[in-house]
């Protein structure tokens, strides 16, 4: 009998506050598992609970990327102040050089979406703070500290994803700032230190996102380390178990 072929990391992290009022405190967290199959293909399967601020959002994704690195498909389901919200099955047809997305849920009934995709898209940001730390693989680091304006497709242009799913373009600056050696509850990684800012006048949702601030292991794994987002956010985020 021989063994399965792929290779599976899993992880928690935790959601802590940088509000005054409730400085350090844990306000929800991350279980994550990324399936790295022996074709080269990648998925990952997320649960994030977030507490505060209510309302509260349980989110559960099932993420997967071809053998290329491009998105392949995801399942969004996500419930809102203990309410089912909306589930949907977002496709990527490369091919076609479309995106489609099937969804339902109370506010919106159900609905089918189109959207043209080319190469200037980056990737899918799929909410899990994991994704977002997967996806800055997008950038190349092999020349030192770098950034450019990155366009990726995500199922909630809210801060917090807590929308039902629908999918919409969001356009971000991405910057690499080098190298770091960080130590969380985890252990003690090698890491690339990034910075996501929002500049565009518009904003992500209709809002500017607050500049957020990432580490994220300096191997192909690309796993999330810490970080956190200031301004009316004020969070931070640390990987406190991993399994690999």
């Amino acid at each position: 009998m021989t063994g399965m072929a792929h290779r599976t990391v899993r992880g928690r992290i935790r959601y802590t506050s940088k509000k005054p009022e409730m400085m350090d405190r844990e306000r929800g967290r991350e279980w994550f598992a990324f399936t790295h199959h022996g074709d080269g293909a990648v998925t990952l399967r997320a649960q994030c609970e977030i507490e505060e601020p209510a309302p509260t959002v349980l989110r559960d994704i099932v993420y997967s990327l071809d053998a290329d690195g491009r998105p392949f498909d995801c399942l969004v389901r996500l419930t809102v102040g203990d309410r089912f919200m909306g589930s949907g099955l977002i496709t990527f047809h490369g091919s076609a050089n479309l995106a489609t997305c099937v969804s339902h849920g109370p506010s919106i009934g159900r609905i089918e979406q189109t959207l043209p995709i080319n190469a200037s898209v980056d990737g899918f940001g799929t909410h899990p703070i994991v994704g977002d730390g997967y996806l800055t693989r997008c950038i190349d680091t092999s020349n030192g500290p770098t950034g450019r304006t990155i366009h990726v497709l995500v199922p909630s242009p809210d801060h917090r994803g807590a929308t039902p799913p629908m999918l919409a373009r969001v356009s971000i600056d991405l910057e690499y700032l080098g190298d770091e050696t960080v130590t969380v509850a985890a252990g003690t990684f090698d890491c690339r230190k990034f910075q996501f800012i929002d500049r565009s006048e518009a904003g992500m949702g209709g809002n500017q996102h607050p500049a957020y601030q990432m580490w994220v292991t300096a191997d192909d794994d690309a796993l999330f380390v810490q970080g956190g987002v200031g301004g009316y956010m004020a969070t931070w985020y640390e990987l406190v178990e991993l399994i690999r």
